[in-house]
């Protein structure tokens, strides 16, 4: 059973009863992150995200860890390019003292100057770790060149330079600017009341308040193109990219479909051609990336330098003749990919992590629950016609839009790619 609240500050409490779970699963979503954030300040909300962890006025750090350990629990934070999320999963007994350190988290931290230049050097760290690793860098690429001079295409983690630059004032004035209760929505799933747990939430947070409208910048035209970057890896890495419409459009469920079906799983048209009929890849996948207004289906894989252009070829080949319906969705491939899609929605469902972010993320790009009859119903209405209707309405221009990022030798510049 779903249940959702709000609060008298504008936070939303929603949660879903798991009885036969012994297990919690909490997470609080706030709408913000690097698209609230100048491009001299790029960065600056995963710095936040990180220090909100380094001691509050009435624990330090080793204290926040030792309760975390102590619950048998598991924590946990990340930035997303539309928003911020922290989640933990806990025994069914432990709510209350979750809820009580998430709320001194979000509410007392303290941003001791201390730890503000140790942190730097570990987000350098992990910024680092993106650059050395390819399969993340031509993923950045792409992005970076179909949004460029947006934060939808700028690094989460920010640059050498813009982390080097940011103070305990720049952190504490990104904190009381964006963390306020109207952008700020609480999930649980598992086994609890909803109207136990809407007390806990309101005793914690009850002494929260502050509205601010959110303004974001719209990431314009998708930039078609190819783009190339010189990495010392073996092999090429490749990701290419077409313009598709933003999470909440009325078409994502079609959407996935057709995604399963270029490259979903080890029936799809990608892995069967790349891998199974030429021995090009050793793997090779497609992905929906979709944001609050933008989107972009994402084939992305690696292969040998001498294989490049004879992949990129068969990449194309079957990504426009899917969108552009010249192999358009067949009868028995919209069904199995129905079959899939339902099929890994109903096993997720019994994590109840899982059924966790799903309530998040459907209050943050929809405002509503949408329930599981509904998600599986709308992939069962999916025909072969109405994802040709779809390829027609969103995915017209597919050949002019294409966007290829390659990261590899430098002698992949010689290679002619079309």
């Amino acid at each position: 059973m779903i249940e959702t609240s709000a609060l008298e500050n504008g936070i939303r409490v929603v949660t879903e009863s798991m009885p036969y779970s012994r297990s919690i699963a909490v997470g609080i979503l706030v709408s913000t992150g690097p698209r609230d954030e100048q491009a001299d300040k790029a960065g600056l909300a995963h710095l936040v995200e990180h220090a909100l962890f380094h001691g509050t006025s009435s624990r330090n750090e080793l204290e926040i860890s030792r309760i975390i350990d102590t619950m048998g629990g598991r924590i946990s934070a990340f930035t997303g390019r539309d928003y911020t999320c922290f989640s933990a999963v806990v025994m069914d007994d432990h709510i209350t003292y979750i809820l009580d350190l998430f709320s001194d988290l979000l509410l007392n931290s303290i941003f001791p100057e201390e730890r503000l230049e140790h942190e730097k050097q570990v987000i350098l760290a992990e910024l680092a770790s993106g650059l050395d690793n390819p399969q993340e860098r031509v993923m950045d690429l792409l992005k970076a060149s179909v949004w460029p001079g947006h934060a939808l295409g700028r690094s989460i983690e920010g640059t050498a330079e813009t982390i080097g630059g940011f103070t305990r004032e720049d952190m504490i004035y990104f904190l009381h600017s964006n963390y306020l209760p109207n952008r700020i929505s609480i999930a649980m799933a598992g086994n609890l009341q909803h109207e136990d747990v809407v007390a806990q939430v309101r005793d914690c947070f009850w002494r929260f308040f502050g509205h601010a409208e959110r303004i974001l910048e719209s990431p314009g035209p998708f930039v078609p193109g190819t783009f190339i970057e010189d990495n010392a890896s073996l092999q090429a890495y490749f990701a290419l990219g077409v313009p598709a419409p933003a999470y909440s459009h009325a078409d994502r469920y079609g959407i996935h479909l057709l995604n399963t079906i270029l490259g979903g799983g080890l029936s799809s048209r990608l892995y069967r051609t790349l891998r199974e009929a030429h021995g090009l890849v050793y793997s090779i996948h497609s992905e929906y990336h979709a944001y609050l207004d933008a989107g972009m289906i994402v084939v992305s894989g690696s292969t040998l330098p001498d294989g490049l252009e004879r992949t990129i070829q068969l990449v194309r080949e079957e990504v426009l003749g899917l969108f552009s319906r010249t192999r358009p969705a067949l009868v028995e491939e919209v069904w199995q990919a129905q079959l899939y899609s339902i099929g890994q929605h109903h096993i997720d469902s019994e994590d109840p992590y899982t059924r966790m972010s799903r309530l998040l993320t459907q209050v943050y790009y929809f405002n509503r629950i949408i329930p599981n009859t509904e998600i599986v119903e709308s992939l069962e209405n999916q025909t072969e016609a109405s994802l040709a209707e779809i390829c027609e309405r969103s995915f017209a221009g597919a050949p002019d839009t294409l966007a290829l990022a390659i990261c590899g030798p430098s002698r992949l510049r010689e290679i002619p790619i079309n």
